[in-house]
């Protein structure tokens, strides 16, 4: 019988990770792939190599032109805006916010809670004018606090001293 028949070790260093081979394949085969291997390997790391050497290039270039990464990051931003507002999905929602917009029931919900705001914004103040005019009243009388005479400013700018 053939060793590579039994899927037994190869003596190639790398040709298969724990030095057995995969079932269907020959130790010739094998050797023929690890080469291939190791040749697209190299031109992966050649092709990288090439791909720093265009970048600093195009950086280099782009730096003589006074294009800054700022401006680029700015540029991107305006493309992909416009990009979103030219798109389908945009233009559909902006059709639909408009007929919702124009119709009658959002009318109606935006007066109402225009006029709940006003309301409320009247509330408080009314509410604020009456919560000043109390302590009004109450800095000009005399307080009392366990027999002593304090005045209310006084009170509330000394803490509370408990006894316990």
């Amino acid at each position: 019988m053939d060793s590579s028949e039994h899927g037994s070790s190869v003596t190639s260093p790398g040709v298969a990770i724990g030095g057995t081979l995969p079932p269907g394949l020959t130790e010739e085969e094998a050797e023929e792939i690890q080469v291939e291997l190791t040749k697209v390997d190299d031109e992966i790391q050649t092709l990288r190599q090439v791909l720093v050497a265009k970048e600093r290039h195009a950086a280099e270039l782009k730096r003589r032109l006074g294009i800054s990464p700022l401006s680029e990051i700015k540029q991107n931003i305006n493309k992909g805006w416009h990009d979103v507002q030219c798109s389908n999905a945009y233009l559909s929602a902006s059709a639909t916010l408009e007929d919702i917009g124009r119709s009658d029931a959002y009318k109606r919900t935006q007066e109402t809670l225009s006029q709940a705001g006003q309301m409320t914004s009247a509330a408080f103040s009314t509410m604020g004018s009456a919560i000043r005019n109390r302590f009004g009243e109450m800095r000009a009388l005399p307080y009392s606090n366990s027999g002593s005479n304090f005045s209310m400013r006084h009170s509330l700018s000394m803490p509370a001293m408990s006894t316990k």
